[in-house]
Order: C-alpha cells, then sequence, then structure tokens
C-alpha cells in the first residue's frame, strides 16, 4: 500500500502502537500518532526519529476515553483524510470508574471510541481506498467472555465474578470481543465502497501495561504482574500482523476476517452470528446518540 500514504495510529505512544507507527513510518508512510499525553507523544516522535531519520509524524493529543474527544479527533484527521488507520488504543480500568460522559474507561476506549473514530471517517475518505484494522484480543481465549448486546454498558459493570482483582480483566475481554463482533459489523456497512476493515491479534506481549496505571490496589498489582505470564516476543512481534494488514498488498479487497500471525482464523459463534453484531450495532449507536445507518 505505501507511497506516502495517511496512517493513523491510537494508542501510539508505547508497546505494539509505538511500534506499528515506527514500521509504518520506516515504510514512507505519513503517520498521525494518537495519544492523551503531550509530552509521551514527543517523546515517542523522539524515538521513531532516532530510528527513522526521515519519518514524517503528525502528533495528535485526545483521550479516547471521552466522546467530545474521538469526536473532535475524527475532524482533524478528516483532512486530508487518512488512507489506514490502526485502532489500537485500549485501556483496563476499575469497575467503578467512569468518565464525565458516565461510561467506564475500558467500554468507552476500547469500543465506544472506535465506534464513533471509524464511523466518522467513513464520509471524507469518500469512494477512495483506505484500509481499517482494529486491534482485538485473542480468538480462543475470548470465547468464554460474551458480549450481553442487548446492554452494552453491562459488560464492564455486571457479572464479572466474585474475584475483584479479575473483575476488570472480565470487562477488558468483553470489549475485546466487541471489537471482532465491530470488525465483522462494519465490514458488511461497507461492502461495495473502498475502506477495507480488519481485524488482528497481536498476541500476549509483553510490556504492554494495558492501562494498569489507571487501576488500583490489588488490581494494579494483578495487572502488572501478569506481564511475567506474557510472550517475550516484545512490541516489535505484535506489531507485525497489523502492519502487515496495513501495508501488504495480499490483503488488497479483503475485508470482514480476524488474523492471527498473518493468517485469517475464526472467531467463537457469539462474536460473528450476524444478529448478534447488528444487536451491539444498534445498541452503541443508540448508546453515544447515533443514527444506526452510515450510508
Amino acid at each position: 500500500m505505501p507511497s506516502t500514504t495517511n496512517a493513523v495510529v491510537t494508542g501510539a505512544t508505547a508497546g505494539i502502537g509505538e511500534a506499528i507507527a515506527r514500521n509504518l513510518a520506516a515504510a514512507g508512510m505519513r503517520v498521525t500518532l494518537v495519544a492523551r499525553n503531550d509530552d509521551r507523544l514527543a517523546r515517542t516522535a523522539h524515538r521513531i526519529r532516532t530510528e527513522v531519520p526521515d519519518a514524517d509524524l503528525r502528533l495528535e493529543r485526545a483521550d479516547l476515553s471521552l466522546l467530545s474527544d474521538v469526536r473532535s479527533l475524527a475532524e482533524r484527521l478528516a483532512d486530508p483524510p487518512p488512507d489506514a488507520v490502526v485502532s489500537n488504543a485500549a485501556v483496563m480500568a476499575a469497575v467503578a470508574d467512569r468518565t464525565v460522559d458516565g461510561h467506564n474507561p475500558t467500554l468507552a476506549t476500547n469500543h465506544l471510541a472506535p465506534y464513533i473514530l471509524l464511523r466518522s471517517l467513513i464520509k471524507p475518505i469518500g469512494d477512495r481506498p483506505a484500509r481499517f484494522v482494529i486491534v482485538g484480543g485473542s480468538p480462543g481465549g475470548l470465547r468464554g467472555s460474551p458480549v450481553d448486546v442487548d446492554d452494552v454498558e453491562a459488560n464492564v459493570r455486571q457479572g464479572l465474578g466474585k474475584v475483584r482483582s479479575l473483575q476488570p480483566v472480565r470487562g477488558y475481554a468483553r470489549t475485546k470481543n466487541m471489537n471482532a463482533m465491530f470488525v465483522y459489523a462494519l465490514a458488511k456497512r461497507l461492502e461495495g465502497t473502498g475502506i477495507t476493515v480488519n481485524g488482528a491479534h497481536p498476541g500476549i506481549i509483553r510490556g504492554t501495561r494495558l492501562g494498569a496505571e489507571q487501576l488500583r490496589g490489588v488490581n494494579r498489582v494483578f495487572a502488572l504482574t501478569s506481564q511475567l505470564l506474557f510472550s517475550p516476543g516484545g512490541p516489535d512481534v505484535g506489531a507485525d500482523t497489523p502492519t502487515w494488514l496495513v501495508t501488504s498488498p495480499d490483503v488488497d479487497g479483503v475485508s470482514g476476517r480476524f488474523f492471527v500471525k498473518r493468517r485469517a482464523v475464526s472467531t467463537a459463534r457469539h462474536t460473528t452470528d450476524p444478529a448478534r453484531c447488528d444487536r451491539l450495532w444498534d445498541e452503541t449507536a443508540r448508546l453515544v446518540g447515533e443514527p444506526a445507518g452510515i450510508r
């Protein structure tokens, strides 16, 4: 795909997101880094330019847990519209936490933000070809975390089990299943356009903190110590498949698929059922005040 195209990477100031951004810059793309902290954005840009001296970078600060920030970001990204968007940002917040919009930050950042952002960019992109890549979770590991499609908010506050330290993890897992369902629902709605939508599981990668700094007490300890169980491959390994989905001619025209290690895989039935995906789409639209239709 590259030949000086515009790419956007959310959650770009650490781990997999930074590695994806660096890869795309090295491929000659103009890359917009999106994160919620100006200092981290500046430091990340410096690190990338150290390795890719001619990197063409744009920095955009936005807190993706805030719906107003997401909508403002979409307006800024629309000119010029992106040729590729990698939705990578994800957090794991405490169950009781709420944003100013009244949503749990895990739900808002991991599901509501990409739902609003990618929908908002469809019209500016128009008839041009573009690729949306959504970084999701392990298809096998998430089979036991089905989404309640009738109550989107309930997924991160109810039925999370009695072990308090695991409750944020289970809520996070449900939002990762939402990511897969969003891939299928959006791809269906974009059939016949030049925009493709695919998901990718990067692997359980050491160095990805999942917003552990937002957690407190035993929840924060659990999130940090769980890193000891993660793959030693590092962010570069995790960035490989998302980068490939943006840049490779092998996936020209491929849409509505989920990839692990560059191979299309099946996700759980409860994530692929068209009626469930449509229900999640409609309920999310209602929750964020958007029409169900996109065209």
